[in-house]
């Protein structure tokens, strides 16, 4: 499984726990999370898998729009 594959299923796992929390959207939840636990540089390989099309929950895809990229 390569690095970006990785990204793809740890931001579905989010997902999945997320849905069940009924105080903020699950998107919303699984970004902040990303935003707060991953390194600039994983952020931006999640945000350029999903750009690309991969298959993702449609949480993960939402996710994505409100993840923090570096500054470049």
């Amino acid at each position: 499984m390569s690095d970006d594959s990785k990204l793809i299923r740890m931001a579905s796992q989010m997902a999945q726990f997320f849905a069940s929390q009924p105080d903020r959207p699950a998107a919303e939840a699984v970004a902040a999370h990303i935003n707060d636990s991953w390194t600039p540089r994983m952020r931006q390989a999640f945000v350029d898998q999903i750009r690309a099309g991969v298959q993702a929950d449609p949480v993960v895809r939402d996710a994505a729009g409100f993840v923090r990229l570096p500054a470049g």
